[in-house]
């Protein structure tokens, strides 16, 4: 994980507020390290290579009694439940499908948690980053998807996931805000001073 130092997290803080001096979108981020501790993945796994292993071990040698393979299965089970533990294992145990589930009902509660569904206007906008599943997400309330078409935000989606790949959080983050800045100028521009919600960057553990 390379979950933002200080200064980078004041950096994303600077570029909300001067994209929100423009615009009456209210923009906030939010940062998980993950989405899900997965913590049952290992088990299921764990239990059905423990369950399997009886059978390839009977049909190789098949002079093992039933107390020595239900043996095996005990010890299977659980060594293999410690080992796909492993965070580096883990991760590759875990369908993708799964991953981008997990990270896009965080990104939905987070929408809601931090009332970016109660502002004024309906102008809430939110940048969700899941950096164990390289998931990346934008939600904007009713008042600027009325504007804007949720596909403009796919190419900008797609960059940011692109940097988060590659280990560059930070500079993702400034690059989706200025873009999301430029359209938010145009077709959500500032019709008065205001800000409803805070700038920092949220940080989820």
């Amino acid at each position: 994980m390379t979950l933002l130092s200080e200064s980078d997290q004041k950096a994303v803080t600077a570029a909300i507020t001067a994209v929100e001096r423009e615009t009456d979108a209210e923009l906030v981020t939010v940062l998980a390290a993950q989405s899900d501790n997965y913590s049952y993945i290992p088990l299921v796994w764990a239990g059905i290579l423990a369950l399997l292993i009886p059978g390839i071990a009977n049909y190789f040698g098949g002079w093992f009694n039933a107390d020595v393979l239900l043996l095996v299965q005990w010890a299977a089970f659980i060594l293999l439940s410690v080992l796909f533990r492993v965070p580096s294992i883990n991760t590759r145990l875990i369908p993708r499908q799964v991953r981008y589930w997990r990270a896009s009902n965080l990104a939905r509660r987070q929408f809601l948690e931090q009332r970016l569904h109660h502002t004024n206007g309906s102008t809430g906008m939110l940048i969700f980053v899941s950096e164990a599943e390289r998931y990346v997400e934008i939600l904007v309330d009713q008042g600027i998807a009325d504007v804007l078409d949720n596909e403009v935000w796919e190419g900008i989606v797609a960059d940011f996931t692109t940097k988060v790949r590659q280990g560059q959080t930070q500079q993702g983050f400034l690059d989706c805000i200025a873009s999301c800045g430029r359209l938010l100028k145009e077709h959500v521009p500032a019709t008065h001073e205001r800000n409803e919600l805070p700038n920092h960057l949220v940080i989820l553990p």
